[in-house]
């Protein structure tokens, strides 16, 4: 039962981000909500400075920032002949958590939806590339991931910020100030992936990439329309009131970029 506090700021929070989702769509015309939410991944930024080295991945050091990635750091087997591979398994996604204090907790129930929820995004923008199976054998590609940060945005210290009049003109700001990604503030969501890809038969390692991404609260893609844009300040805005809503954007993220490369690498539309 939630204590007339906690209710008062949950209802808060809905009430700012109606007022957002109504001051947005008279900004983009007859845009619908789901319109305007989009598909998340502008909400994110990729931060070198904190890509980990978690012991997961066979060779850090030949990683190196990729053209296609948005800052995701991979090593390919230059040997590699993708279109050997015609089918692939998504192993059981690892997880390793990044405490920021002593007092932080998470709820076990927590972590397997979040993992439960990567490895059907994975499989679902993989399935149409190539069949997704079970075991490994000859011309299947084995995908295994282990999450090594990640931490939930702490939902109270951003609906008081937002409460807070004119905070969000230094909050927006101090993502840069901080060392952080423009747009992100102390107190947002960040997730970390390794990824490593074999060989089913032989098991031998034939790619790994790594990344970690950041929730942006003030999220403006200076690139968009001015419906795109709008559309990208509300689906970040409004993440920062979910503990979890940034990592889920980061895997749709992931997913949809793997999805992509190994279509290219095979040589077939995306």
């Amino acid at each position: 039962m939630k204590t007339p506090r906690i209710a008062d700021r949950a209802g808060a929070a809905r009430a700012i981000g109606t007022v957002a989702l109504a001051g947005l769509t008279l900004l983009t015309g007859c845009a619908t909500d789901s319109t305007l939410l989009g598909s998340g991944t502008t909400t994110l930024a990729s931060d070198k400075a904190r890509l980990t080295h978690s012991g997961f991945l066979s060779d850090y050091a030949r990683l190196q920032p990729t053209p296609w990635g948005h800052g995701i750091e991979c090593w390919r087997d230059p040997s590699l002949d993708a279109r050997n591979y015609d089918k692939i398994l998504v192993a059981r996604i690892l997880v390793s958590l990044k405490v920021k204090n002593a007092e932080q907790t998470f709820d076990p129930k927590d972590i397997k939806t979040l993992t439960d929820y990567f490895h059907q995004d994975l499989v679902k923008a993989l399935k149409p590339q190539m069949p997704v199976v079970e075991q490994a054998g000859p011309g299947v590609v084995v995908l295994r991931v282990a999450l090594t940060d990640l931490v939930p945005t702490t939902v109270t210290d951003s609906l008081a910020g937002t409460l807070i009049p004119y905070a969000f003109i230094a909050e927006a700001g101090s993502g840069a100030a901080t060392g952080r990604p423009a747009g992100s503030t102390p107190y947002m969501g960040e997730t970390g992936m390794e990824m490593q890809f074999r060989d089913g038969a032989s098991g031998k390692v034939i790619a790994e990439c790594r990344d970690t991404e950041i929730g942006r609260k003030y999220a403006v893609d200076v690139n968009e329309s001015a419906a795109g844009a709008a559309q990208t300040w509300a689906n970040g805005y409004l993440s920062s009131f979910q503990a979890w809503s940034y990592a889920k954007d980061a895997f749709d993220k992931w997913s949809m970029l793997v999805a992509q490369r190994i279509a290219q690498l095979r040589g077939v539309q995306p």
